[in-house]
């Protein structure tokens, strides 16, 4: 495949050197697999942080 310009291929000039701009290689699978993960895990977290809110919540309750 032939470029007309160097930017045509992600590519720019600065100061003299190529900069690569191009985006990463990552295949739409494993994009949805990185998504998936990060889903996941945000649910444990949510699930964590409301279990520590229900057992602040309990002690307050027993104080009184």
């Amino acid at each position: 495949m032939k470029f007309k310009h160097i930017s045509d291929a992600g590519l720019t000039v600065k100061n003299g050197r190529l900069v690569n701009n191009r985006p990463d290689g990552i295949s739409g699978i494993q994009q949805a697999a990185n998504i998936k993960r990060t889903m996941d895990r945000s649910k444990k977290v949510d699930m964590i942080a409301d279990g520590v809110n229900l057992a602040e919540g309990k002690k307050d309750f027993y104080r009184l």
